[in-house]
């Protein structure tokens, strides 16, 4: 029986452990050729050894992905090794939790070079691959697949950075599947919630495996298969969608849109615009809570 994922290579970073490692076991149980990238050389090594164990291939790569250079030498590496790469998980993260007024520049830098320019490195290697494929006359089936959070779609009370991060992920993701789709290209981006490493330990408590033997909601291997399936070549009409995870639940994230318009059909003036925005406010539906408003 095929496997969806079958002869496609796939790399997938922060794949050391947490949600990362479970995509990246999930994709070459289901046939992908896995690039693990993480900074971590043991855990790395080990989701490797993993996969071999069971008749999978993957190896791994300790590239830097904030750097487009580093990017770059991931993306041969994988090509070099495995002959092809048909999908991008972007899926490293870090955190540096502040409330706003403590928050400093550098974990501002931090947060948004890991998170952000992460996503934009990787991705725009393979981009720039698969259009010139296209315009070589070969048929693309790529994927990218972005990681953002519910801090990225309604903010997160001491995590400005990240959740502005996430938030740009979000936005990336609309603008890569806008442009990107005439070369056979899909961007999606997913929210998912799951133990992982910058998680566990803040919530530990929540978070810790059931002793009843009870469905385990926090595994990240629940979010798995819909990684498996955005990379395979039968998702190729999804594309500029946020999919939030979780256990057993599965939603496509409602974003920004334009609301209810009130138009004067000329300009307002200073002491009128109170009132047409207390009647916005009454008459649009209200955000999700910040989390930990």
């Amino acid at each position: 029986m095929a496997k969806l994922c079958d002869g496609r290579t796939v790399i997938v970073t922060g794949a050391g452990g947490g949600l990362g490692r479970a995509y990246a076991l999930a994709l070459a149980e289901h046939g992908a050729n896995v690039m693990v990238v993480d900074i971590n050389a043991v855990t790395a090594a080990q989701t490797v050894d993993d996969i071999k164990a069971v008749g999978g291939k993957a190896e791994y790569n300790l590239g830097n992905i904030t750097s487009y250079e580093g990017a770059g030498d991931i993306f041969k590496a994988t090509l070099d090794t495995f002959g092809d790469v048909h999908a991008i998980v972007n899926n490293a993260g870090n955190n540096r939790d502040r409330m706003f007024t403590s928050l400093t520049e550098e974990d501002w830098d931090q947060v948004i070079s890991v998170h952000l320019k992460g996503h934009f490195c990787l991705s725009s290697h393979a981009a720039k691959y698969w259009r010139g494929k296209s315009k070589a006359g070969e048929e693309v089936s790529g994927r990218i697949i972005n990681t953002s959070s519910g801090a990225g779609l309604q903010g997160s009370v001491g995590q400005s950075n990240y959740a502005a991060a996430k938030g740009g992920i979000l936005t990336l993701t609309l603008n890569q599947s806008a442009e990107l789709g005439r070369y056979g290209i899909t961007a999606n981006a997913v929210a998912p919630q799951g133990r992982t490493g910058m998680t566990e330990k803040v919530f530990a408590e929540m978070m810790k495996v059931p002793e009843d033997g009870s469905f385990d909601k926090f595994d990240p291997a629940n979010v798995a298969p819909l990684i498996v399936y955005l990379c395979s070549e039968t998702s190729s009409h999804v594309n500029g969608h946020c999919f939030e995870s979780f256990g057993g639940k599965l939603s496509i994230a409602d974003g920004w849109k334009t609301g209810t318009v009130k138009d004067k059909g000329a300009r307002y003036d200073v002491d009128e615009i109170g009132a047409v925005v207390d009647e916005l406010m009454n008459i649009s539906p209200p955000a999700q809570p910040v989390y930990g408003a």
